[in-house]
């Protein structure tokens, strides 16, 4: 088991990244979800979301560079990031809204315009951690041809 976790951990590889993704996003939503819950019987239930996802996207910014796309956290990552998750906001409030209109109670169209947004915003973030500048590159063709093609080849400033 411990063989497992350690590969799984370690694991480049879009299963990997993918689980482990879900993993993070399960703590994240965990955190939205409370801060949310606890705020939606004294505000209103739009401020409610936005304070929960401001929340949750400190620790899940952190936990998405150093454990899910195993990168370190850089200005240029947190732009991308936080742009993204700029776009993820407002697609979930829009489910949110949606849920709302269509009867949805509150506490249950939280958890669902999440859980709406996951794909969108897996795609956006994968994309954000996982491009490289031609310098990056070209370092990584470098690694390769040393015969170290195995270590990460994280080279942002």
């Amino acid at each position: 088991m411990k063989n497992y976790l350690k590969i799984f951990n370690s694991s480049n590889s879009k299963k990997a990244q993918f689980l482990r993704f879900c993993l993070n996003g399960c703590l994240a939503v965990g955190v939205q979800y409370v801060v949310f819950w606890v705020l939606i019987h004294w505000i209103d239930v739009n401020v409610a979301h936005t304070v929960g996802y401001i929340v949750s996207f400190v620790s899940n910014f952190v936990i998405t560079s150093y454990w899910t796309f195993h990168s370190r956290p850089s200005w240029k990552r947190l732009t991308g990031f936080g742009g993204s998750h700029l776009v993820n906001f407002f697609i979930q409030l829009g489910f949110l809204n949606l849920y709302l209109w269509l009867g949805v109670p509150k506490e249950w169209a939280e958890l669902l315009a999440m859980a709406s947004a996951v794909p969108i915003n897996f795609a956006m973030l994968r994309w954000v951690f996982k491009k490289k500048s031609p310098k990056a590159a070209g370092e990584a063709e470098n690694e390769e041809n040393s015969g170290d093609a195995g270590a990460p080849a994280i080279h942002d400033k």
